[in-house]
C-alpha cells in the first residue's frame, strides 16, 4: 500500500481486470445472420456489425462438445428451446465468483489487498445467495469480518454507484481499505432474438470483471466530485426485466440521440464538467456501444481522440455492463502523466452517473 497521510478524499489505487477465454463475437455474428430471412436485413445486419467497433466479446459459456460456440450442437443455446432463467442462474453461481477472483488476482499484481476492511460488489446479470461477495471472501481466504455491500441490478452505471459507496466509506473511516468489484456475465442472457433490433442489441454485450482498491491514502486517482442525473421522460428507453428465459434487455434506438441532446443542456454540462472546459479534461466513458460514444463525443464537442480508451475497451471486449467503466479507467491509469477528468456511464432511468478524478 502506498504510504501517505489519509485525506478527506477517496483514492483509487489500482484496477485489475479479467475476461473469460471464450471469444463468441464472430460465431454470434454468423448465427445472427441465420436468424434473418430477408436478404436486405442480412446485408444491413452485416453492415451494422462491421461498424459496431467491436472485435471481440468474451463469455463464460462453455464451448460445445466439439469445441465450438454456445450456438453449435450441444452448446448452451443450441436448439429451439431457450435455457430457463434457473439454468442461467446456476451457471452464474458457478462462474461469476471465479471471474471476480481473476480480476482481484490481476489487482494484486499491482497492489496488496492485505487488510481489506470492506467489499463493495456490483453485478446486474445474476443472483445467488450466499452472494458472490461471500463466495469471493471464502475462496480467497479473506477475513470473514469484512463488511460487505452488494450493488445489484443497476446496469451499466453500477460501477459508479459502487465507487460512490467506497468513496463515502473511505471518507468516513480513514483506516478503511475498500475492495470494489464489478462482475457481469451478459452472455448468459441471449434471448430469442427474433427481430433486427434484438439481434443488434445482443451484438454489444460480453462478460468481464474488474476490481479496484480504494482508500483515503493519497495515491492513484483521487475522486474529487460525484454527480448523478436522470433524464426526464426516458424511463422506457433502457429496461432490464427478468423473464422465464433469462433477463430481457430493452434498448431503444433513441438512447444515443437523447444522450446527445442532454449533453447540450447547460445544467447537466455543469454537473459533469464542474465548470471546466470540455476540451481540456480527460474522459473515462462507459463503452456502451459505438453510438453511445459518438453521442458523448458530439454532445460535449470533443475531438475524436478524446474517447480513445473507451473505444479501445469496446473493440477488445464489447459492453461488459458495470465492469466496462473500470476497464476504461484501468487503461487511463496505466498511462504516463496526470489525468484530470471525468468518469461517467449511462443506464436505466435513463440516467447518467459519474465522478470527477485527478492524479495524486
Amino acid at each position: 500500500m502506498p504510504s501517505g497521510t489519509a485525506s478527506h478524499h477517496a483514492h483509487i489505487h489500482a484496477i485489475g481486470t479479467a475476461v473469460p477465454d471464450h471469444d463468441i463475437h464472430g460465431p454470434y455474428i454468423a448465427w445472427a445472420q441465420q436468424r434473418l430471412a430477408d436478404p436486405r436485413e442480412i446485408a444491413l445486419f452485416k453492415r451494422m456489425a462491421g461498424r459496431a467497433g467491436i472485435g471481440h466479446r468474451w463469455s463464460v459459456l462453455p464451448r460445445s462438445p466439439d469445441g465450438g460456440s454456445p450456438v453449435d450442437a450441444g452448446g448452451f443455446y443450441h436448439g429451439n428451446i431457450a435455457p430457463s432463467t434457473a439454468r442461467r442462474m446456476e451457471l452464474y453461481a458457478a462462474t461469476a465468483p471465479n471471474l471476480a477472483i481473476a480480476a482481484i488476482r490481476d489487482l494484486e499484481r499491482q497492489v496488496s489487498i492485505e487488510g481489506v476492511t470492506h467489499l463493495v460488489l456490483a453485478s446486474c446479470t445474476g443472483f445467488v445467495a450466499p452472494g458472490v461477495d461471500q463466495i469471493v471472501i471464502r475462496k480467497l481466504g479473506l477475513d470473514p469480518h469484512i463488511e460487505r455491500t452488494l450493488v445489484g441490478f443497476m446496469g451499466c452505471y453500477a460501477a459508479v454507484a459502487a465507487m460512490r459507496v467506497a468513496h463515502h466509506i473511505a471518507r468516513s473511516e480513514p483506516a478503511a481499505r475498500v475492495l470494489v468489484v464489478c462482475v457481469e456475465l451478459s452472455s448468459l442472457h441471449l434471448g430469442a432474438c427474433g427481430t433486427m433490433e434484438e439481434l443488434l442489441a445482443a451484438l454489444l454485450f460480453g462478460d468481464g470483471a474488474a476490481a479496484a482498491l480504494v482508500s483515503s491514502e493519497p495515491s492513484g486517482l483521487r475522486i474529487d466530485r460525484l454527480f448523478t442525473a436522470a433524464l426526464p421522460d426516458s424511463d422506457a428507453l433502457i429496461q432490464w426485466n427478468i423473464g422465464d428465459t433469462g433477463f430481457e434487455m430493452v434498448l431503444s434506438g433513441e438512447v444515443p440521440g437523447r444522450i446527445n441532446t442532454a449533453l447540450h443542456d447547460p445544467g447537466l454540462r455543469l454537473d459533469i464538467l464542474g465548470g471546466q472546459r470540455a476540451s481540456e479534461i480527460d474522459y473515462a466513458v462507459h463503452a456502451g456501444g459505438r453510438s453511445i460514444l459518438d453521442a458523448v463525443e458530439h454532445g460535449l464537442g470533443l475531438d475524436p481522440e478524446a474517447l480513445t480508451d473507451s473505444r479501445a475497451v469496446l473493440a477488445a471486449n464489447g459492453n461488459m455492463s458495470s465492469a466496462t467503466l473500470l476497464f476504461v479507467l484501468a487503461r487511463l491509469m496505466a498511462k504516463d502523466g496526470n489525468p484530470n477528468g471525468v468518469a461517467m456511464a449511462f443506464g436505466p432511468g435513463l440516467a447518467a452517473e459519474g465522478f470527477a478524478f485527478s492524479r495524486t
